[in-house]
């Protein structure tokens, strides 16, 4: 399943009580668009988001989230890049 990173603005910041209140809701009406939230990043200010969904495209994030009145931004499809996978041990070359 594609990845996707959407950024939001929120001028009036993240309320985060209320954004506690409402995540049963908000994984609800992602579910029932095909789109699951993995995670969600806040800046300082709580004045931007960056959450990260997995999801047939970005028509599916765009629909559920206009029925949450969540504002949506930019969409950005991404690719997991994993230092992990490389088995590098610091001070070893190969």
């Amino acid at each position: 399943m594609p990845r996707y990173l959407v950024e939001r603005d929120l001028p009036d910041g993240l309320d985060l009580l209320l954004a506690r209140k409402s995540v049963e809701s908000i994984i609800s009406s992602y579910a029932e668009n095909g789109v699951t939230w993995l995670c969600s990043f806040v800046s300082d200010g709580r004045q931007r988001t960056y959450c990260l969904y997995e999801a047939a495209g970005p028509e599916a994030i765009r629909k559920a989230a206009r029925r949450i009145e969540l504002p949506v931004g930019v969409i950005r499809r991404i690719s997991v890049f994993d230092p992990h996978a490389f088995h590098i041990r610091p001070g070893n070359d190969t």
